[in-house]
């Protein structure tokens, strides 16, 4: 049926009437189109922010937790557990909201963070910006874990993470609380850990997972605040189980900010961490935000870019142009680098917004630190220097060698082959049923990748090298062997032909498991070994290599340690 509108002549009751209508549907529909008013409000004991464009979330004036985050009108938040800083700042924290400008600001605060601690977390939006921008300050006597948790419903957004060795969902519970094994369908026997896959911290920019219609993902920020240099690895997301084994799925966004997870340095305290960011798209991965802003809104333990200065290498001498290197610097309040520095250039590079103090400057060859130095960094200053590396074991004459001198041992069994674009070491559980650690003999001149990167003293014990000596090598010589990391006292001790060496002490390192959460990354340690030219015959020679320990602990979270060369010297 067709309907015909009479236009009469001439501006009449009729024309009036249609006028008025037209112009009601016009303001309806642009009220429904247009994005709300950009502000916070103060209800029922909750702040309400408005972004002024898609998002809109809910702070509890009572600890500080997120319990609702909107996206185009769609509630993403996942019901079951707030987002927070770590666990919640709980009900004695002070919560609250101004506005500056183009900015709203959410400041929470607690001074009884783990005991006596301060803390203040900062949420800021910007008007019409769908990002949620944060940092986060702890005093000296705040120290503990610190990481943002945003807890986003799966089942609405469908959002899987981003690599399906994080998705913890569907499988048994195999370690602690973390690590569990598919035992059905097409993958049963492989292993699934929010751990795994984590990229480096010196490769960190914007992670996430895109949905049906939405992505969140975190830009991580500077990583100043943090711990553990340019190659440490945390949890940054998964998907589990609302319920252990239950029905109800979360993606869980983390931004570890500071962890006790294989932690080689000890916690930044008076210093913000950050600033950081909550991003939300239609499911496109944005690039990293300029945050710097922040820094001049008055947050606790900010320093502007006028108040950091710079440290420029006008060359680096003594590099190896087969290898990357890094240079990082390290005090008691800030660590910065700068990587991807080519070993075939001069090494130039620079080192920018650095804030004020005296660092340790370290030159890594891939992740092993080559050269150590000292260097003082003044607000506004620019430090230029030209150092060369005298530490590097490589240039040491060998009759052998398995492997490279690069604090890795990603040239070795399951170190060499790859998931997912990560080595299998950093994105399987060591019991995965695509792995299969046991005995090995190794004959030299081989290839690394037969050679196992990790050795347990209950899977995989002992390791074999089987090598040849003229009668001319007949004479001492030492073993050397560098490892990358070791857990609960793991060690090892090698016995040549029928010379067995002193039992070596065990090194120092992390307390928290490190091979079965996806990293290989500890304290590094070289064992030297005098062996006598007693030991050596004419020809065929063999050596064990077994892994030693007066711990108690068994199985893989049991003596072990992470291998980085093996090495006889001419």
């Amino acid at each position: 049926m067709k309907i015909k509108f009479l236009r009469p002549n001439g501006p009449g009751p009729f024309a009036r009437f249609t006028a008025i209508t037209l112009g009601l549907a016009a303001l309806l529909l642009t009220s429904h189109n247009a994005h709300a008013a950009f502000g916070v409000t103060s209800s029922g004991g909750y702040y309400t922010v408005n972004n002024g464009a898609n998002l809109v979330f809910m702070i509890k004036q009572s600890g500080g937790d997120m319990t609702s985050c909107k996206y185009k009108g769609v509630e993403y938040q996942d019901q079951t557990k707030p987002s927070h800083v770590e666990s919640g700042l709980g009900s004695g924290a002070s919560i609250s909201a101004t506005t500056s400008g183009n900015n709203i600001i959410i400041t929470e605060h607690s001074s009884t963070w783990y005991g006596s601690g301060n803390i203040y977390h900062y949420l800021v939006v910007q008007n019409g910006v769908d990002n949620i921008y944060m940092a986060t300050y702890v005093d000296s006597n705040g120290g503990g874990e610190l990481r943002w948790l945003a807890y986003m419903d799966y089942t609405v957004s469908s959002m899987p993470p981003g690599m399906a060795e994080r998705d913890q969902t569907g499988g048994s519970l195999i370690e602690a609380g973390d690590t569990f094994v598919l035992t059905n369908g097409p993958d049963a026997g492989q292993t699934r850990s929010k751990y795994m896959g984590s990229q480096m911290a010196k490769d960190l920019a914007v992670l996430g997972a895109p949905g049906s219609g939405i992505g969140v993902y975190i830009a991580f920020g500077n990583r100043e605040s943090s711990s553990g240099a340019p190659f440490f690895r945390d949890i940054q997301e998964c998907s589990e189980s609302t319920t252990l084994g239950g029905p109800g799925y979360q993606n869980v966004i983390y931004n570890y900010l500071y962890s006790g997870h294989e932690q080689t340095e000890s916690q930044r305290l008076n210093v913000l961490y950050g600033p950081y960011a909550m991003m939300f798209t239609s499911g496109t991965t944005p690039s990293v935000p300029d945050m710097s802003f922040m820094y001049g809104l008055g947050l606790e333990g900010a320093v502007a870019a006028s108040g950091r200065g710079k440290v420029v290498l006008n060359g680096i001498n003594g590099m190896n142009s087969a290898y990357t290197y890094a240079v990082g610097f390290a005090n008691t309040t800030a660590q910065y680098w700068v990587s991807g520095v080519a070993g075939s250039g001069s090494g130039g590079c620079e080192c920018t917004g650095i804030k004020p103090g005296t660092y340790t400057m370290t030159i890594y060859k891939g992740q092993l630190a080559v050269y150590t130095g000292s260097v003082t960094v003044t607000a506004g200053g620019v430090v230029t220097l030209h150092p060369a590396i005298t530490g590097d074991p490589s240039t040491v004459a060998t009759i052998w060698r398995i492997g490279d001198w690069d604090g890795t041992p990603l040239e070795y069994e399951y170190g060499a082959q790859q998931t997912d674009g990560f080595p299998d070491i950093n994105v399987m559980h060591p019991s995965d049923i695509r792995m299969s650690w046991k005995p090995v003999t190794f004959t030299v001149g081989s290839s690394a990748s037969s050679f196992p990167a990790y050795q347990w003293r209950d899977e995989n014990n002992p390791i074999t090298v089987k090598f040849n000596l003229t009668s001319a090598q007949v004479a001492a010589h030492n073993v050397t062997i560098g490892l990358t990391a070791a857990y609960s006292s793991g060690r090892p001790q090698i016995t040549v032909n029928s010379w067995t060496s002193p039992a070596p002490s065990s090194s120092s390192q992390p307390a928290s498991r490190c091979l079965t959460i996806g990293t290989y990354r500890g304290n590094n340690t070289t064992y030297t070994y005098a062996v006598p030219a007693s030991a050596f015959v004419s020809g065929a020679n063999t050596m064990t290599i077994s892994c030693i320990s007066g711990a108690s602990e068994s199985g893989w979270v049991g003596p072990s340690y992470s291998f980085d060369c093996i090495e006889l010297d001419n």
